[in-house]
């Protein structure tokens, strides 16, 4: 996993809310009192009143009070967050996004939650396979809050609540299966891993989208073993298909054998393609069984018999010769 880490910003991975310092947030209302307070002066000196009358000072504590109103009672949520509201130590309700009040002293955010999917990474350290194997398993867990309510009221912490139900679960899907299958069904074990997580996060008002497994080590003497296993594999499928293919070309041969003892012209036709090709390789001498020449004979295919008439007929016009000259 650490391969992998290493490749992933580590903000994707935890996926932390940015959020304003508590000084931040002190300054920038202290500034809105403040504000009032001034404007609240301003007025009170265009309004032409004293500081000691009542309505001077009626002038100066109006703005303040108003600055604090709007302090304390207005709050705004971004898009994707929620507002968990208690009044007086109970839930009242869900708020966001954008702008909404708050019943000042009464009212109080007691948490905000994102509602992005997020992406929390998890181990099971050496844990044995059915057939007893000791593997180290990464993954990743993709996860939305879809009922803020119940996140927040339901369990302490739902953050990792979600990570420990899927390391538990990925620790049950490895010890109930063997190393083979988890390698070649690996989309099969993430989706069983995702059923079970996500039966116990729906009560909490969390989904688990998909769990996907980035990491599978073994220990080297196991990965030389299962290396040699699949070479002798592959040597045996390759072995079988040859076999396979041997057993084709028989059947097709005695087939043919079969058509060619029911038909001679088929069978002179064979010859002669044999004889064919041969001659198309170019071959000065051609070695041909006496089978297929003692055939060809009696037909005279190739004109043998004829060109042997014409020697011999030359042969009687020459000794014919010889003996007039006589």
């Amino acid at each position: 996993m650490k391969q992998y880490k290493d490749t992933i910003p580590e903000i994707l991975v935890k996926n932390p809310v940015k959020r304003r310092s508590p000084l931040v947030i002190f300054g920038i209302r202290s500034s809105i009192v403040i504000g009032f307070v001034v404007i609240g002066v301003i007025l009170r000196f265009v309004m032409g009143y004293t500081m000691v009358s009542e309505q001077g000072l009626l002038w100066t504590v109006i703005p303040v009070v108003l600055g604090l109103s709007i302090v304390l009672s207005v709050r705004k949520m971004n898009e994707w967050e929620r507002a968990i509201i208690f009044r007086f130590g109970r839930f009242s309700r869900v708020k966001g996004p954008g702008l909404f009040l708050l019943m000042p002293l009464a009212e109080q955010i007691a948490s905000i939650v994102d509602l992005r999917i997020r992406v929390s990474d998890f181990t099971t350290q050496n844990t044995l396979t059915r057939d007893s194997v000791t593997v180290t398993v990464d993954a990743l867990c993709f996860w939305l809050v879809w009922d803020p309510e119940k996140a927040i009221c339901e369990v302490q912490d739902y953050e990792a609540a979600v990570i420990l139900s899927a390391k538990t679960a990925l620790r049950s899907a490895v010890s109930s299966h063997d190393l083979t299958l988890f390698l070649e069904k690996g989309d099969v074990i993430e989706q069983c891993i995702r059923e079970e997580v996500d039966r116990k996060t729906t009560e909490w008002g969390i989904t688990v989208q998909h769990i996907e497994i980035t990491d599978i080590q073994i220990p080297e003497a196991l990965q030389d073993s299962l290396s040699r296993l699949a070479q002798a594999e592959r040597e045996k499928m390759s072995r079988v298909l040859l076999a396979e293919a041997e057993i084709a070309i028989a059947e097709r041969l005695t087939q043919a054998g079969q058509l060619y003892s029911g038909s001679d012209t088929a069978f002179s036709l064979k010859k002669l393609t044999i004889l064919n090709e041969g001659l198309k390789a170019g071959n000065s001498m051609m070695l041909v069984p006496n089978s297929i020449t003692e055939g060809l004979d009696s037909t005279d295919v190739f004109g043998l018999e004829a060109l042997h008439q014409i020697k011999q007929e030359k042969q009687k016009e020459h000794t014919d010769e010889s003996n007039s000259n006589r």
